[in-house]
Parts: structure tokens; sequence; C-alpha cells
């Protein structure tokens, strides 16, 4: 039986960063050196995004919580 598995992988890096674009991008170099390591992470799992974006903490934390606040 064919089937298809759509996956999201969620996590939260915390680290010391010069600006929001510098801990992005060490974010994304370091996923990207593991997906470089590990090509059946594409070919197999069929990894197609990379998509992360900084804030500072206890502003963003909790988006849901945020928004069912606002109305």
């Amino acid at each position: 039986m064919q089937v298809k598995v759509h996956w999201i992988i969620d996590g939260v890096a915390e680290m010391e960063a010069e600006s929001f674009d510098a801990a992005e991008k060490h974010i994304e170099d370091t996923i990207r050196g593991l997906i470089s390591d590990k090509p059946e992470l594409i070919d197999k799992l069929g990894a197609r995004a990379i998509q992360g974006k900084a804030y500072l903490p206890g502003s963003e934390d909790d988006i849901d919580v945020t928004e069912s606040s606002d109305g």
C-alpha cells in the first residue's frame, strides 16, 4: 500500500548572537550541515524546507496564547 506521511520537526534553540539574522544563519547552517551528511533525509524522508524565525525570549514564546488573549 502506498501512503504519504507529512511530518514536521518543531524546535527552539537558545543562543547568544549579535543579531536575529546571525542566529537564524547559525541554525540554518547547522541544519544544512546535518542534511548534507545524511542525504537520506532528503531522499527517503522527502525533506523539502527549512524555516525559522529569531525572536527575543518572552516575545513570541506562545503564539496561540497571544492570539487567544487578543480577541
